[in-house]
């Protein structure tokens, strides 16, 4: 479990493993097998590498739940992230979605701004969110593609052209199944889109195909910690 949670943080900041272990001042192999879970750690150890993946050590030490049998492991994040960044200018959209995210059980940080121009600037740390650490961006994104100042369509394709960012799954929210849309949406990189309203029937269809079983769902209480 322990390795799973630095080789996600190391992802989130988009490193390999031989930079973190520079960072870390540790040797390659050592981030290997930890990441394999094939290695013991000392607290120094565990101290060096929080260090180097710039979170706390609980963030580093915490996990989603203790897994039933057959099920797989995986670490929460910390809670000073956002998780899921919601693009969306009309309000009645937003409220239909937010009910459908709550339905199937999603209680993940969500953080939502209206027009293309705020997104870019939240997920790249400009403008009104230049306090924000430039590597702290969300695990996914719900991206309307109808928005004011930028259209989703840029935001989209600045998204998947940036290295930083071309690895976060984004999720197209469509007024239409307009063929036109959906193609240069796929065309651009998106991993999947709705077509609104959002409603729980085709957020659950979406979800499953994004591999973001660590990052969208919510605490089970039958597991304990």
């Amino acid at each position: 479990m322990f390795g799973a949670s630095v080789r996600v943080w190391r992802d989130r900041l988009g490193i390999s493993q031989e930079e973190l272990a520079e960072r870390a001042e540790l040797h390659r192999t050592y981030i290997s097998d930890v990441e394999r879970g094939a290695r013991n750690l000392t607290l120094e150890s565990i101290e060096r590498l929080a260090g180097a993946l710039e979170v706390s050590v609980p963030s580093l030490l915490s996990y989603s739940r203790k897994p039933a049998s057959g099920q797989s492991t995986a670490p929460w994040p910390g809670s000073e992230l956002v998780d899921i960044l919601f693009v969306e200018d009309r309000a009645d959209d937003v409220e239909l979605a937010l009910q459908a995210l709550k339905s199937a059980h999603i209680t993940n940080r969500i953080h939502i701004v209206r027009d293309g121009a705020a997104a870019l600037d939240f997920i790249f740390a400009t403008g009104e969110y230049a306090h924000r650490r430039d590597n702290d961006r969300p695990q996914m994104i719900l991206l309307d593609l109808s928005l004011p100042k930028i259209d989703g369509l840029e935001v989209l394709r600045r998204i998947k052209t940036d290295p930083r960012t071309r690895k976060i799954p984004v999720v197209v929210l469509t007024g239409s199944k307009r063929d036109q849309d959906i193609a240069a949406s796929k065309r651009l990189g998106a991993e999947a889109y709705i077509v609104k309203p959002v409603d729980f029937r085709n957020l659950s269809v979406v979800v499953p195909q994004l591999s973001l079983h660590w990052a969208l769902l919510a605490p089970n209480p039958a597991f304990t910690a």
